[in-house]
């Protein structure tokens, strides 16, 4: 049952070029959105696409295959986990994160 505890699927298209990093410690990460479509029809009766954008994180290997492999449009499949962080900006101003760190990814 741990095993699906806190896990994200989503297939959606690459925002932009991933963003790479590489931190002191020689780790590199990617951070790139990828957005989801659905849609609905409202009360009138009319069609309204649904654009949701979701902030992914890759670390490692899955980094170094995103700035390889990944581009603005890609069409891709996530799999990961949610998690939730908080930092203090420059100004002192609190700002809360939500995003998926990936653990498995599939260019579609």
């Amino acid at each position: 049952m741990n095993k699906i505890q806190n896990r994200v699927k989503l297939i959606g298209h690459l925002g932009a070029d991933p963003e790479i990093r590489t931190l002191e410690s020689g780790r590199r990460v990617a951070n790139f959105l990828i957005a989801t479509n659905s849609s609905y029809t409202n009360d009138k009766g009319e069609r309204v696409e649904d654009t949701q954008w979701h902030p992914i994180v890759a670390w490692g290997k899955l980094a170094e295959i995103s700035e390889k492999h990944l581009t603005k449009g890609k069409k891709v499949a996530i799999e990961g986990k949610l998690v939730h962080r908080t930092y203090d900006a420059k100004d002192g101003e609190k700002h809360y994160i939500t995003e998926v760190n990936c653990d498995e990814l599939m260019m579609l």
